[in-house]
């Protein structure tokens, strides 16, 4: 190891042996097979357990909320496992599916099976539990139709598969209950929709069943009580689940990286931290690392392995590696095999592997509820504190990570997960229950409002949706390839042909990623068929080889044959493209791009954004911040403002020929893009000669050549004017009108509701297929039919999501009559991260790295120089 390395604070790992669960007793609801397994394991049966266990027993649906390491999966399994021990051999001789678990991820579904055996084996239970994924074999799932077990656990998507088989009332007649673990990662998204009506239609299947839904804490577990429950009285208030709330446990030791080496004003990489992160890997027996984005996942463990001096076993986990190599990297983790791993959100949720006893996230967490859920995978025992060390990439994120401490510390929430059900979302599922069987539309309708995201869904809105999946709607009711379904005859609907159920089951699901290219492994010296390349002809095709795994097709866009870039884990050299496959051998360089991934941005949460806007505001809590940091603050109040909590700081300025404004909402970077347009319009029609804006979480920088701050002091330009909340009527939608983001977003409903398929037999189709089909689609309908579903679709997801425009009116009405101007002649010290976000691009060379910091050098020496007031 180097010796010359700089201290750091970091989290050392504990000797104390493992707490104990509790004292065994006696527990007179349990039969006397499990009272001794528990104590034969040293355990009691918690009392969150027992009750859901006398809850279930009840025939209650019941959500339960516990803490990681409180035993929450035990808990749903286990009033299935006491119901199923009880059976007679009769009983068990034609039974069929009991209980249904469900999870957001496959890897947590098989991991959960591989634990659950260990009960089952161990009391000799006469019960079969199998896992239904993507990945099961064609042969299995055929069987678990006709032979269910009597434990399925399985993921959103395979449920709607096996409610959209003809055989869904066979396969479902005896289920008794549904576990939805996890159950705060599904709602709020348009899985969850999904999910929901799913959920009512198995209802309809089999009236007694019971919803179990296992959640860790949540901002307002009101919302998760009302999906697991039927809503029978949609016009009234929602009808919830009962509740149970486990004791909380030890609370988690949570300590933000301090180094000698000042952390830098703008950047997102964080190398400046490795080597104290590999000090704080070296000292613990498994550290699980955590990273927002793929991209950051890329370079954390290229430079993890570039300082390896110790061989520490490092792996690699992200969404868009082969699942074979993500499963290797599983099972090491679950046999003590490796040191660390670097992850995205693929190991966010509860999955327990291996001994994992430290957890850094390297980056701001961005939320009080995503930072709890990355800590509980450390330690994963209620009795013992989870230890966790924040890294934060710049001095912005210092603030975050410290405002994502203290609310973990008071633990508080900020996930709201309620939300109106997706009609694309609807359009799939009409699909689906066709596919099922003909459904009479009052029938399914009812059912349909029966799902909370569904509740307060109009007969008209569902009518229309209906009448979309059955022509596509007016404007493409001449095209046969639109009509789905057809009616009966008496009264109800069933499919078009059997073409259209064999491709609604190669396109289920809501997870439309952008698109993305296959990444094979061959050697060199090899040229493609067809497609991109620059090798002569006569040398051996490219074909097979082991696949890598997937990358955004934009990125392989921009790639000549010979340039490098990192993947999976290691330097490859792209050799050529056929289809939707990249080929790429390995290679050795310095400069190796890193790929750069749609999505996987978290915005900073509203809940965070009020405590860092508080923070800043207080200066007594500048002493908990590292030095460097309290001084950059400091700096900023002596030569600009710091901003009240119900403020908005505003600065113009000069800067070569350019003149900027910056303003600090602490919004989150998808409201400051939108606002960022927004203002650029108003700019250009008060002739401030706008030339383009950038934004991050914390605040957003607009330039252009006019002298803002002279048409400000002139009166030429108000800025109370320039923030009114009217932006968002004619100026959003002008804009819009001329966006790509309207298409995008279409583009993603197109896909959901089944009007362009990507998935044929025996091909798939490539991202400019289904670009070019749905913009020329995009254009029809706004042109002949501007009220389509879809088009409505659309914008929901734009105006909640992509613009998070409520969050952006929100701060606008906020703001109103407390903008506060500064007008500097330079740049002030807050505006310099911001800056530092001009022409960064998404996907960059290790070498850029000295162009920045040689661009930071020179604004910080600005800034500190100090920018006079005007």
């Amino acid at each position: 190891m180097n010796d010359k390395r700089k201290p750091s604070r970091v989290l050392k790992r504990s000797s104390k042996p493992p707490a104990r669960r509790g004292r065994t007793r006696r527990d007179v609801s349990l039969p006397q097979v499990f009272q001794t397994w528990f104590k034969t394991r040293g355990w009691t049966p918690r009392p969150h357990q027992v009750a859901l266990l006398k809850k279930a027993r009840a025939r209650t649906s019941t959500l339960l909320i516990a803490p990681t390491g409180a035993g929450k999966t035990l808990a749903g399994f286990l009033p299935s496992l006491v119901e199923l021990s009880q059976r007679t051999p009769e009983d068990v001789k034609g039974s069929g599916l009991h209980t249904l678990y469900i999870s957001p991820l496959k890897a947590l579904a098989v991991d959960i099976a591989r634990n659950l055996g260990t009960p089952i084996a161990e009391m000799g239970l006469d019960i079969v539990a199998e896992t239904r994924t993507g990945d099961t074999p064609a042969s299995r799932r055929a069987r678990q139709r006709s032979r269910p077990p009597s434990i399925l656990l399985t993921t959103p998507e395979q449920v709607a598969l096996l409610l959209a088989h003809p055989d869904a009332g066979f396969l479902f007649a005896d289920l008794k209950t549904v576990i939805l673990d996890e159950l705060h990662a599904l709602c709020g998204s348009k899985r969850g929709d999904l999910l929901s009506l799913d959920l009512a239609r198995l209802r309809s299947l089999a009236p007694d069943l019971v919803a179990l839904g296992l959640s860790a804490t949540v901002a307002r577990p009101s919302e998760l009580r009302a999906y697991l429950t039927g809503q029978h009285k949609p016009d009234a208030r929602l009808e919830l689940a009962d509740l149970v709330v486990a004791a909380g446990g030890a609370e988690p030791q949570i300590e933000i990286l301090e180094l000698e080496t000042p952390v830098p004003w703008s950047g997102h990489t964080t190398r400046y931290a490795m080597t104290a992160v590999y000090d704080a890997i070296a000292q613990h027996r498994l550290t699980l690392v955590f990273v927002n984005t793929r991209m950051q996942a890329e370079l954390v463990f290229q430079e993890l392995w570039r300082i390896n001096e110790g061989n520490l076993r490092i792996a690699l986990h992200h969404g868009s590696l082969d699942v074979g190599q993500r499963r290797k990297v599983e099972a090491a983790m679950a046999a003590g095999r490796l040191d660390a791993v670097v992850a995205t959100s693929t190991l966010d949720l509860g999955i327990d592997w291996g001994d994992i006893d430290l957890v850094i996230n390297v980056g701001a967490p961005k939320g009080a509820s995503r930072l709890a859920q990355r800590i509980g995978r450390a330690n994963h025992r209620l009795d013992e504190p989870s230890h966790a060390l924040l890294v934060p990439s710049n001095r912005f994120e210092v603030l975050e990570c410290r405002a994502a401490l203290d609310a973990a510390r008071a633990g508080e929430q900020d996930v709201v997960l309620a939300r109106t059900g997706g009609l694309d979302v609807l359009a799939q599922h009409v699909l689906g229950m066709a596919c099922q069987a003909p459904f009479a539309p009052d029938d399914l309708y009812r059912e349909v409002r029966s799902a909370s995201p569904y509740s307060g869904l109009k007969r008209e809105t569902f009518d229309r949706v209906l009448s979309f999946v059955s022509t596509g709607g007016y404007a493409l009711a001449a095209y046969e390839r639109f009509a789905k379904l057809r009616p009966t005859g008496d009264g109800r609907w069933r499919i078009a042909n059997g073409r259209v159920a064999q491709a609604y089951r190669l396109n289920v699901g809501t997870i439309v990623e952008s698109p993305l290219i296959t990444v094979r492994l061959v050697g060199r010296g090899r040229t493609p068929r067809a497609g991109k390349t620059g090798r002569p002809g006569g040398e051996r095709p490219l074909m097979g080889g082991r696949v890598l795994g997937e990358v955004d097709e934009d990125f392989i866009d921009q790639l000549s044959p010979g340039q490098t870039f990192v993947f999976a884990g290691e330097i490859v050299r792209f050799e050529g493209l056929r289809d939707t496959e990249a080929f790429v051998s390995r290679a050795t360089a310095t400069d190796a791009m890193i790929p750069s991934y749609p999505g996987g941005k978290f915005p900073l949460s509203t809940h965070l954004a009020k405590r860092v806007r508080a923070m800043l505001h207080d200066r007594r809590a500048w002493a908990d911040l590292p030095l460097p940091v309290a001084e950059w603050l400091g700096l900023q109040d002596l030569h600009s403002l710091i901003p009240s909590p119900d403020e908005v700081l505003v600065e113009t300025f000069p800067r070569g020929s350019r003149h900027y404004l910056v303003a600090y909402p602490f919004e989150g970077r998808l409201a400051h893009q939108t606002l960022g347009m927004l203002l650029t319009r108003r700019l250009e029609r008060a002739g401030a000669r706008p030339l383009g804006f950038v934004a991050n979480d914390y605040g957003l920088a607009v330039w252009g050549l006019g002298e803002l701050s002279q048409m400000i002091e002139a009166g030429k330009l108000s800025l109370d004017q320039l923030f009114e909340q009217d932006m968002l009527g004619d100026d959003l939608e002008a804009w819009l009108a001329e966006s790509s983001l309207m298409k995008r977003t279409f583009r993603m409903c197109a896909v959901i509701a089944g009007l362009i398929e990507r998935r044929h037999p025996g091909h798939r189709k490539s991202g400019r297929q289904v670009t070019m089909s749905t913009d020329l689609i995009y254009d029809v309908l706004r042109k002949f039919e501007p009220g389509h579903v879809l088009l409505e679709a659309a914008w929901a997801d734009a105006a909640s999501g992509l613009l998070d425009i409520a969050r952006l009116g929100a701060f606008l009405q906020r703001v109103r009559g407390h903008i506060v101007h500064r007008s500097l002649g330079g740049v002030s010290p807050l505006s310099v991260p911001i800056l530092l976000e001009i022409g960064r691009e998404p996907a960059g060379q290790a070498g850029r790295e000295d162009i920045l910091r040689d661009a930071a050098e020179a604004l910080i020496r600005e800034a500190t120089e100090g920018p006079a007031r005007d």
